[in-house]
């Protein structure tokens, strides 16, 4: 049984959905996500740069979709990264998430699957891989 759930390292909602969210969530409005990393959609609303194009891929995935990505704003990602349950957590399927890893070959995730992270620990786990080396 894996302890870590694939979705921490799938990233292909990363590079399928635009990650869209309040202009007030960046830093430079107060807020966590780097500016540099977005751009504006409209009056109220930014969306993560390289999100907005018709191949989407958010500017802070690093790595190869279902081969271990990582996200370089980690601890800083909007709400909308936040809020994205993951496949198979708390026995419950994410229909989006699978059709995302569907548009890159990857199998569906199940809530039967043999893995249990919980989001704290998955959270905990995913930000130990996120940290740059020391």
């Amino acid at each position: 049984m894996s302890e870590l759930n694939p979705c921490m390292t799938c990233g292909a909602c990363c590079a399928y959905f635009r990650v869209s969210f309040y202009w007030a969530e960046a830093d430079d409005a107060g807020g966590c996500v780097p500016a540099s990393q977005t751009e504006p959609l409209t009056p109220f609303l930014r969306c993560m740069r390289g999100t907005n194009n018709r191949q989407s891929r958010c500017t802070a995935l690093v790595g190869d979709i279902g081969d271990g990505v990582s996200c370089s704003i980690y601890e800083n990602r909007p709400s909308p990264c936040r809020e994205f349950a993951m496949s198979g957590e708390n026995g419950v399927e994410n229909d989006a998430c699978n059709r995302a890893r569907a548009h890159y070959g990857l199998p569906p995730l199940y809530k039967d699957m043999p893995f249990h992270t919980g989001l704290d620990a998955a959270t905990l786990a995913s930000s130990e891989l996120q940290s740059p080396p020391n």
